[in-house]
């Protein structure tokens, strides 16, 4: 450790760096995530017993990456890193660690599939995990979030944003709006505020879910009932992001292909990570199973582009899933004779 370097715990040099972001004018977005990131790294400080931000090297930060790549898929990890990084330069720069520290911290290969619109849910799991949650865990958490995901291709700040309030049951829909001041938030603000039609059967699903003895009637921070509950209140993305990963095992609607038995499988169990499953989809890869769907079945690509809240150029780009034969497909239709 060179002599010039000043002492400072974790907590405080993350707390520095974080007043350093909120005070340069960021985006609360952009805040938002350089909290919940860097919350993950003092978990890991914690767990690594680092006190002093001065002993660290880049052996345990790539420690941290491989840490943090047990927990959630490497495109995510790719993206916290940034926030890491940029600490690690702020905590340079007020001699906490080592000048180019922050350039030894490496994110981690992704096959090309990983960062594609390649990877999605196709829509026969879809039918199989709805079907089986359908029949066994009917109205269930697991079940509503699932099928809203489905069904609108909505992001998870857009459905942990949902009130019981913003169900509209005589049009069969959901209100979606932007509430910054009451703690949730729509990825495009206002612009993303929308109503979405479900349809009688969907949301017949999500009315009788409220009537679901297993559901905790809760209230959040803001007065507000949030429709999808925790014990502890609204559920918080990364939340979200295991349930999903854990309803699109297969072996919670069938048998594993990958030869594992669930009883000592590392994605399974309470100390289990839901990501380690090979199979298991994330709730975006459900918005593009969703949005490729959509476009399967003939719905044009302009009420797709509304109705979840993408553009045209951004939809083609990373979401459209089909292959070229399925856009031919789908072209027939409009075609004469």
């Amino acid at each position: 450790m060179p002599d010039t370097l000043q002492p400072l715990s974790p907590e405080d040099g993350v707390d520095r760096f974080l007043a350093m972001r909120r005070d340069s004018g960021n985006r609360d977005t952009t805040y938002q995530n350089d909290v919940t990131r860097m919350n993950h790294f003092l978990d890991w400080c914690e767990e690594e017993e680092i006190e002093n931000l001065n002993n660290l090297t880049g052996r345990q930060l790539s420690d941290f990456v491989s840490w943090r790549c047990e927990q959630v898929a490497k495109s995510t990890v790719e993206k916290q890193i940034s926030s890491v990084r940029e600490a690690l330069r702020f905590w340079a720069n007020i001699e906490a660690v080592e000048q180019g520290l922050a350039e030894r911290i490496y994110a981690p290969q992704l096959r090309d599939v990983e960062n594609t619109r390649g990877v999605h849910l196709e829509p026969q799991r879809a039918e199989r995990i709805l079907g089986s949650l359908d029949r066994f865990h009917y109205a269930s958490r697991r079940h509503v979030v699932m099928a809203l995901l489905w069904r609108t291709g909505m992001r998870r700040s857009a459905l942990r944003s949902i009130d019981v309030d913003d169900l509209k049951e005589e049009d069969h829909a959901v209100r979606l709006e932007h509430r910054l001041d009451e703690g949730t938030r729509l990825k495009n603000g206002d612009a993303g505020s929308r109503w979405v039609f479900l349809g009688p059967r969907w949301f017949q699903i999500v009315k009788d879910y409220l009537d679901n003895p297993d559901r905790p009637e809760v209230t959040d921070d803001h007065g507000r009932r949030p429709l999808i509950t925790t014990e502890y209140g609204r559920p918080g993305g990364d939340t979200i992001y295991k349930w999903v990963n854990k309803a699109t095992h297969p072996c919670e609607y069938g048998e594993c292909p990958h030869d594992r038995e669930p009883s000592n499988c590392e994605a399974r169990g309470t100390d289990g990570y839901p990501s380690k499953c090979p199979s298991a989809r994330s709730p975006h890869a459900v918005r593009r199973g969703a949005i490729t769907q959509h476009l399967n079945e003939g719905t044009s690509p302009e009420v797709v582009s509304e109705r979840m809240d993408v553009g045209l150029d951004t939809l083609y780009k990373h979401y459209d899933a089909r292959n070229e034969r399925q856009k031919m497909e789908v072209r027939k239709g409009d075609l004469p004779e």
